[in-house]
């Protein structure tokens, strides 16, 4: 794959949060040129990320890409979970947890029982690519079928060409997006979620399937951290969140990308977009069919895929968010 089809895939990665690039590009709009870090800028463990900032509008937002902070590991940042979406993990048209769990499962005992070197590789992606259930939510993203689990005990999805996964041999190069792409990517949650709110996702999710769906929804992440520091005046620090059960108040909340009760059933859905074929649109609520203006949580509700059928389902939905946003504050100002 050659320099120029790499940058073209990675405008297309960067479409959507189902391959971890959750700033959509919107056909017609600007996009930065430059969403993704180059392999010479990119910072090893514990140095300090580069410093290009640059805002970025979206809608009536504006997110300001973060700098001048301490590198943190969003793909793979502890033993316990990771992230896959932008191999495609949430592309499937069953991306439920138990099915992508079954899936990865199967194609990594099967990597592990029949690859030993890279000669072996065509077999096996024949193997996973005739066997598997292929449909896609969105078509023109891939859906790489070298992602696996990286552990015996299934916390973490990640590459099995990977050199870490095969005694040093990096084999990345006969996947689809080839080891350039595969090593020299970043998604935008790297630059625009700020270090306290990496902070506090990696600390709090320690689950690789709901991990992904979160850090990778910006939308999602800035806006809930954004009305919490509101409602306590002061921005949260990753440490004052260990206290008073704080964590597991904002787990409950992000635990919403899985079990949202007003998510919409329609299988062409994920997150705030909807699709069809080769097309996708943002999804909008149409509030004056339900008889109001609008909502506060007009971009929470979009992230969580809602689906309100009357005013009194809308007013349920706000109330939940109220609900675990006022005990955040409750047991914050204790």
């Amino acid at each position: 794959m050659g320099i120029s089809s790499t940058r073209i895939i990675c405008n297309i990665l960067s479409s959507l949060y189902l391959t971890c690039k959750c700033i959509p590009h919107i056909k017609g709009q600007n996009l930065p040129p430059d969403l993704s870090l180059k392999r010479e800028d990119r910072p090893s463990h514990g140095a300090e990320a580069p410093t290009r900032a640059r805002d970025f509008n979206h809608g009536s937002k504006t997110y300001r890409r973060m700098k001048d902070e301490t590198f943190i590991h969003l793909c793979q940042p502890d033993a316990n979970k990771s992230c896959g979406a932008c191999c495609g993990l949430y592309n499937y048209a069953d991306s439920t947890k138990d099915s992508l769990s079954r899936r990865i499962r199967e194609r990594t005992n099967y990597f592990r029982e029949t690859v030993g070197c890279q000669a072996d590789l065509p077999g096996f992606s024949h193997k996973v690519k005739m066997s598997e259930d292929t449909r896609k939510i969105y078509e023109v993203i891939y859906c790489c079928e070298y992602l696996g689990f990286l552990d015996d005990a299934e916390k973490k999805v990640g590459c099995l060409l990977h050199p870490w996964q095969n005694g040093g041999a990096d084999m990345r190069e006969v996947s689809f997006y080839g080891r350039e792409l595969c090593e020299g990517h970043l998604c935008p949650s790297y630059h625009y979620l700020s270090r306290e709110e990496k902070l506090a996702l990696t600390n709090i999710a320690n689950d690789w399937y709901l991990y992904g769906l979160c850090v990778t929804d910006i939308d999602l992440v800035k806006s809930y951290f954004r009305l919490i520091s509101e409602r306590v005046c002061e921005t949260p620090s990753p440490a004052r969140l260990k206290e008073n059960g704080l964590e597991d108040i904002i787990l409950n909340f992000f635990s919403f990308k899985i079990s949202w009760p007003f998510r919409s059933s329609a299988t062409n859905r994920f997150g705030k977009y909807y699709f069809d074929g080769s097309e996708y649109m943002i999804n909008r609520i149409d509030y004056n069919a339900l008889g109001c203006e609008g909502s506060r949580f007009n971009s929470i509700f979009l992230s969580l895929s809602s689906e309100f059928q009357n005013m009194q389902e809308l007013k349920e939905g706000e109330k939940l968010i109220e609900a675990n946003i006022d005990e955040f504050a409750r047991a914050y100002l204790q």
